[in-house]
């Protein structure tokens, strides 16, 4: 039987098939150790082949085979194990909710989102979140970080959750789509899902005031069906979202506006870096590439995993 793991517990899985039957699968030991260089051998969004066993009258399945993923988007821990984690599988869009503050969502960390995004090849969308509850001086920064992304052709949506601003211009980007919310505790991915679909019911919680951090309120990922054609993957809240292994010669490839320049500058291996003739950093001179994600590039380059959390935009 073949269907897509709809929510993992880490030892259980619930997959569904096309017709629409749900069962709670296991694995077979050997995923575990195939070399997969992750925590977890298989992800919410796959498809998978598996068959079914029956033991004290209760009718499980046992995965056999994973179907190759088309994408997924992967957490690296910012800690020492630097172990990896695919959070999602074979996602068409994934939207990142982006706050001013209560929480803060800092520059280096949508960059990384995003450099992980378009290295996997899928559709990111930057969602301003809570614009009702900004002053005129706050939503004026909302717009200069908004124009800094547009400008590079990321789609860009300044919306409230809570008060369904915008958020049917959302759902029309979800529809017919696999789509993910990400972005960190307390942005209010929760509070804008159950704007979108009501009946799902998803916990939300307050912001924590003595750490200005959400408390986390999913666990596990999980997939829902919506009544208007689309799929979402809920997931749990990102503190640091580390950027997988990649060769440094090819980081500037997932910085759009740095790979459109990269065949004017002298050499084919630039890294922006000191070479000289580099495009890149002729576009930086005369202010045509904004200095904080070039400061966000040079930090990723240089593997400074411990400055997520910062504006780089704040030094501009």
């Amino acid at each position: 039987m073949t269907g897509t793991v709809y929510k993992s517990t880490g030892s259980w899985y619930t997959v569904k098939t096309n017709n629409g039957k749900v069962y709670e699968c296991r694995i077979k030991g050997k995923f575990r150790i195939k070399g997969i260089k992750s925590t977890n051998p298989v992800a919410v969004g796959d498809l998978v082949d598996f068959k079914l066993e029956t033991n004290n009258d209760q009718e499980t399945g046992v995965i056999e085979y994973i179907h190759e993923r088309h994408n997924y988007i992967i957490r690296k821990s910012v800690n020492l194990s630097k172990q990896t984690h695919i959070i999602a599988s074979n996602v068409d869009v994934v939207f990142l909710l982006i706050t001013l503050n209560n929480p803060t969502t800092f520059t280096t960390f949508i960059d990384r989102f995003l450099v992980t995004a378009e290295a996997y090849g899928i559709k990111a969308v930057l969602l301003f979140n809570k614009i009702d509850t900004y002053n005129e001086e706050e939503l004026l920064e909302i717009k200069y970080l908004a124009a800094i992304y547009r400008k590079i052709g990321y789609e860009c949506i300044g919306i409230s959750a809570k008060k369904g601003k915008n958020v049917d211009k959302v759902k029309a980007i979800m529809k017919s789509k696999v789509s993910m919310f990400s972005g960190h505790s307390g942005v209010g991915k929760s509070t804008l899902v159950n704007t979108i679909a009501p009946d799902l019911s998803l916990k939300t919680a307050e912001i924590s005031d003595q750490h200005q951090q959400g408390l986390h309120t999913t666990t596990f990922a999980e997939m829902f069906d919506l009544n208007f054609d689309a799929k979402i993957i809920d997931t749990p809240g990102i503190k640091g979202f580390g950027v997988v292994d990649m060769d440094k010669e090819e980081l500037g490839d997932y910085f759009p506006e740095f790979f459109e320049l990269k065949s004017d500058c002298k050499f084919n291996n630039c890294l922006h870096i000191n070479e000289p003739k580099c495009a890149v950093k002729e576009a930086l001179d005369n202010e045509e590439i904004a200095w904080s994600r070039y400061k966000s590039y040079l930090q990723i380059l240089e593997g400074e995993e411990e400055h997520y959390r910062k504006n780089n935009y704040d030094d501009e």
